[in-house]
């Protein structure tokens, strides 16, 4: 198989049938909205192995579509002490709710998205088992809980060979330092840059 790139054709498809409304409208959604047949894929068979488990993790995670400049991210039950001066959240007390930004779904490669959604997914699983997901005083590459997401997508990532140039951008957050970064990238053996 080929290796994707970032430019490369194939890696703007994603997956074989990964789909995306793209034309979905701002608001709050089912997961499945957004993402028909998410459910169906390999990854999702692999991210929770039981079908009852599948079903029951996909029939009850929200999307929201916000009108802001961001990626995505899983809803706060409630507001974070810690990010009460930088950052105002959507917050769902109620439901698991993965929040995307309306420029990040209409424009971004398929690969991206599959990637951040199922990222998004193994956050949500984790809290569900009692993961806190923004431990105060813990760098974001530090966390088992980003850690553990991640090597989930960069394993799914090289099962249709996807190539270290395009996981290095992915891996690679405004958020972070670059030293923070290459930690990041040892910690899923990504390679660095040459």
């Amino acid at each position: 198989m080929a290796k994707l790139t970032p430019s490369s054709r194939d890696a703007e498809a994603g997956p074989e049938g990964f789909r995306v409304d793209r034309a979905l409208a701002l608001g709050r959604h089912p997961l499945l909205a957004a993402f028909p047949g998410l459910e169906q894929l390999p990854a999702a068979k692999r991210l929770v192995r039981t079908r009852a488990g599948r079903e029951q993790l996909f029939a009850s995670t929200l999307v929201e579509l916000v009108d802001e400049d961001l990626w995505m991210y899983i809803a706060p039950r409630e507001m974070p002490t810690t990010f009460r001066r930088r950052w105002k959240p959507v917050v769902s007390p109620e439901a698991d709710c993965v929040v995307i930004g309306e420029k990040h779904l209409r424009e971004s490669s398929a690969l991206m998205l599959f990637l951040d959604i199922f990222h998004e997914l193994c956050h949500v699983l984790q809290r569900q088992g009692g993961a806190e997901l923004w431990p105060p005083g813990v760098s974001y590459v530090e966390r088992w809980t980003e850690v553990e997401a991640y090597r989930f997508v960069v394993d799914e990532a090289r099962k249709f060979g996807v190539a270290d140039a395009f996981l290095r951008d992915y891996l690679r957050v405004e958020w972070i330092s670059e030293a923070e970064h290459r930690t990041l990238l040892g910690a899923l053996g990504v390679s660095a840059a040459p």
